[in-house]
């Protein structure tokens, strides 16, 4: 019972730092957190769940990643038909609400319930990912054919990688893998040796997370495998390498770009998972509304010319040129791209790889494509003057091109091209539309 002197106590402190009078209970501890909560759902007519009651399946818990389930305390615990079910410690998080809509294309149907609750169905949620992913994980990994210790000295001949890597049990773990971070939404992959283990991180909505680790002796094998599905050199671990391979699982057609570089205890590998079936985007959900909407829309539908996406490593940029690209992909025009790498297939579009090894750069690449009668170029990214001067050249012959730019700024693009001994006078008649961007998370 909350006594009249506690009450007036929290309502003048509820005026004072302009919140209710639950939290100001709360802050006060005169009530528990989750007795308001149970109180707050009595009132509102909304059920409270008891999750530790509730056995709940995985395919229904993973329908929310577990990072934010975690993080914005919210459980989905019954699916049925259209509609999906979540228990919440806050059901006035929206944000968590319509992020979950949009995830599952489902009628979110919030449900208030406890911290214990949570905890356990958290927890229950770890334990599930467990037994369907470590569990396979750490049984195949015992069964790793490991390097013989009079081999540790000598490094180990490509056909002995190349028998490491058709392991099944390596097979297994990396497929186990790839499985584990699709389900999780993750956006890259960090497999990282260290010197008594591996450590596989995801990184999920903008956030690097701990996966699971792995024992030390797996690294090689794992490394050799992607390789392997990557067609890169199995025997050459002095410098990095870059490759690229694709798979359907879970109903998805998936494409994984590898990094591989040497470090001091093994080679690290970052993959980045581009999803190849999924809807692309329009400009409004990226972002662009009112004004800038109407300049994007202007500067597209002009016949020469040049657009420039600025930001930093990871703000969207290739993903706006993308749907631009999509939007003006039409039969009456020819558009042709030179990428690295080519992230995402296109229809009708005549997309092009550089292949800086062999010299096939994107100042070579942009030269070849203007012979090819295009009326709208993509070049993946301005990096020397020879390319800035053959994208100008091409914006003042009669060509519409895109491009992007390592700024801070859109203002920024300027000072940087004249970097490049571009002409000041060129780039007043070139340049339409500068564009700068950042990636901001949707659940902070």
């Amino acid at each position: 019972m909350v006594t009249d002197e506690e009450l007036e106590k929290a309502k003048r402190r509820a005026e004072k730092e302009n919140q209710d009078i639950g939290s100001a209970l709360v802050n006060d501890g005169v009530i528990d957190p989750d007795e308001l909560r149970r109180v707050k759902a009595h009132v509102m007519g909304m059920p409270f769940v008891n999750l530790k009651e509730k056995d709940i399946d995985f395919q229904t818990l993973s329908m929310i990643p577990e990072p934010v389930a975690r993080n914005h305390n919210i459980i989905a615990y019954n699916n049925k038909n259209e509609e999906l079910e979540v228990a919440m410690l806050d059901v006035d998080d929206l944000q968590a609400i319509d992020f979950v809509r949009k995830k599952t294309g489902k009628k979110i149907k919030p449900r208030m319930t406890d911290s214990e609750s949570v905890s356990a169905a958290l927890q229950e949620y770890q334990e599930s990912l467990d037994s369907e992913f470590s569990d396979i994980i750490e049984s195949e990994s015992q069964e790793l054919e490991a390097i013989p210790e009079n081999k540790k000295e000598d490094e180990p001949s490509a056909e002995e990688l190349a028998e490491l890597a058709e392991d099944l049990p390596v097979v297994r773990i990396v497929r186990a893998l790839l499985r584990h971070a699709i389900i999780q939404d993750a956006s890259d992959i960090h497999i990282e040796p260290m010197e008594e283990k591996v450590l596989v991180r995801y990184r999920i909505d903008g956030i690097l997370h701990d996966a699971m680790e792995l024992p030390a002796e797996s690294a090689q094998p794992i490394v050799a495998r992607i390789k392997v599905l990557s067609d890169l050199k199995l025997d050459e671990k002095r410098l990095p390498q870059d490759g690229r391979f694709k798979v359907e699982m879970e109903g998805e057609e998936v494409s994984f770009r590898v990094s591989i570089l040497p470090t001091q205890y093994g080679e690290k590998v970052v993959m980045r998972l581009l999803k190849q079936n999924v809807e692309g985007f329009t400009l409004p959900e990226l972002g662009f509304h009112g004004s800038s909407l109407d300049r994007v829309h202007w500067a597209t539908k002009q016949s020469t010319g040049m657009v420039l996406v600025t930001g930093p490593t990871g703000s969207g940029k290739t993903t706006t040129l993308y749907t631009i690209m999509d939007i003006l992909n039409t039969p009456e025009v020819n558009i042709s791209t030179v990428e690295d790498p080519v992230e995402y297939q296109m229809k009708r579009v005549n997309q092009t790889q550089v292949k800086p090894d062999i010299g096939f750069t994107f100042s070579e690449g942009l030269r070849s494509l203007v012979r090819q009668d295009p009326d709208i170029i993509m070049v993946g990214e301005i990096r020397d003057e020879k390319t800035a001067h053959l994208a100008v050249n091409a914006a003042l012959t009669g060509h519409l091109v895109f491009s992007t730019l390592h700024t801070n700024s859109a203002a920024g693009a300027v000072p940087r091209i004249l970097d490049m001994d571009a002409e000041a006078f060129l780039l007043v008649s070139t340049i339409r539309l500068l564009i700068g961007q950042r990636l901001v998370r949707e659940l902070c």
